[in-house]
């Protein structure tokens, strides 16, 4: 019996019945690309508040799916973005921004990176100063300009001999 048209058969069935056949591709209808445009940079920038790291275009979650209705809503009637991420934010607090608010519970993810980035520099430029210093020839006392000698003219006699 060939199984060719068998387990052609079955995978046919297989891929008709997989969930990710089912999967709804968003499609709103915009009077205008800028309204599209303002659409598409809103849920790129908005994070799903599900998923982990992913953006609102990105996830597959149901309630990445509710939120950019609503955020297509939005725009189509006329919300401005500030008005949205606004709204976003009263229920899913700053999770679902990527871009943290500038607040002093924020500080230290704004300006954390370039105060460690300054106290590294500081570091590195005292360990080059103290580098410098300890490389820096001490003049011979007179002392030891003497034993100095001593030690060459002895070590020149051994030399020779």
């Amino acid at each position: 019996m060939n199984r060719s048209p068998l387990k052609a058969l079955l995978g046919a069935v297989l891929l008709a019945f997989s969930t990710a056949s089912f999967a709804a591709i968003d499609t709103y209808a915009f009077e205008t690309a800028a309204e599209e445009a303002r659409y598409k940079a809103l849920i790129d920038e908005l994070r799903c508040p599900k998923c982990l790291n992913t953006n609102l275009s990105g996830s597959d979650s149901p309630i990445s799916a509710d939120l950019r209705r609503t955020v297509a809503t939005m725009v189509q009637a006329g919300k401005g973005d500030e008005e949205i991420r606004e709204y976003l934010l009263a229920r899913y607090g700053d999770f679902i921004l990527y871009r943290p608010r500038v607040m002093p519970a924020t500080y230290v993810l704004w300006f954390g990176p370039a105060l460690l980035f300054l106290l590294a520099l500081a570091f590195v430029a005292r360990l080059v100063r103290r580098q410098r210093r300890a490389e820096a020839p001490v003049p011979l006392s007179p002392e030891e300009q003497a034993a100095l000698a001593r030690l060459s003219q002895a070590v020149g006699e051994n030399s020779k001999a």
